[in-house]
């Protein structure tokens, strides 16, 4: 693996504590897309990832008029140590939620919908009907419309992940977040191998299907073990990966390891695309969803 590198060159980035570096301050956004959005969202009683895990772009995105659902509820029965959404007693699935979502999409003019979730594991299925109905509720609204999800495990359920991935979504994103050694740490009840199976799953279903994976950066891993994530996912045809740079939401979760430069992020990006993933995007702000219909395009 180290002849397909080109990190070498690279000086080694600052590691976390004190101030962040130059590269992680940016202005926040004018117009009021931002408020247009918020209100949306208050209005129509959604639930975004970019609230609920504290994502640092949102005013960016939201500014854009963009926002990444997130289905059943603002709990999630899982208690891993990177995210900040709220954990807790499951909530009840709303009927109307699909509906709503797809309204919201309406309004917003979006022409890629992405679609996420809490990890429900108290339901037989992980909410992956609830996935199905809110997929059907997008393209019945929106029928030019690309639709991406970000799934979580669904425990490894054969019959659920086939059942989001036969409701035929252009995209199905699942991340990993991080390597092998940290999974237990990181990831809690989450497992390699598991994320692993799901997206050779749905790619042998569906090979058609754009597949999408996610790594955060600067929690611990080493260059070596991501690129042999890099590798296993190419194995199972994986077609876009994104790289981030790991953020603590609050003092509470896993601390950040060290800032990893966007240099590094270049040369990760390009060892990747050597390694013939389709699409690969790095950088410190990088989210699985973020700027996702640029993510896809041919």
């Amino acid at each position: 693996m180290r002849s397909l590198t080109v990190l070498d060159s690279v000086p080694a980035p600052p590691r976390a504590g004190g101030r962040l570096p130059e590269w992680l301050k940016r202005p926040l956004p004018a117009g009021n897309g931002n408020n247009f959005t918020a209100h949306l969202i208050e209005d129509l009683k959604l639930e975004t990832v970019c609230e609920s895990a504290r994502c640092p772009n949102r005013p960016e995105c939201w500014s854009r008029r963009t926002a990444t659902f997130m289905i059943m509820g603002n709990l999630c029965t899982r208690t891993c140590s990177f995210c900040s959404v709220p954990k807790g007693a499951p909530e009840q699935l709303e009927d109307d939620e699909p509906a709503r979502l797809a309204e919201a999409a309406a309004r917003l003019g979006l022409k890629h919908v992405v679609i996420t979730s809490v990890t429900r594991d108290d339901l037989p299925d992980g909410g992956a009907d609830h996935f199905v109905r809110c997929i059907g509720a997008v393209r019945s609204r929106l029928p030019g419309a690309a639709v991406e999800v970000l799934t979580p495990d669904f425990l490894g359920d054969g019959a659920a992940i086939d059942a989001v991935t036969d409701a035929n979504p252009e995209v199905f994103n699942h991340n990993l977040e991080t390597v092998p050694r940290l999974h237990r740490v990181v990831r809690g009840r989450a497992t390699y191998a598991r994320s692993l199976d799901l997206l050779d799953r749905v790619k042998r279903r569906a090979p058609h299907m754009v597949t999408k994976a996610g790594l955060m950066l600067g929690i611990g891993e080493t260059i070596d073990e991501l690129f042999e994530v890099f590798a296993d996912l190419r194995a199972i045809r994986c077609d876009v990966l994104t790289l981030g740079q790991y953020l603590a939401p609050t003092p509470k979760h896993i601390p950040v390891r060290r800032f990893v430069s966007p240099a590094e992020f270049d040369s990760l990006a390009a060892t990747a695309r050597l390694l013939g993933f389709k699409q690969v995007v790095a950088g410190p702000y990088v989210r699985s969803s973020y700027h996702a219909d640029e993510m896809v395009r041919p």
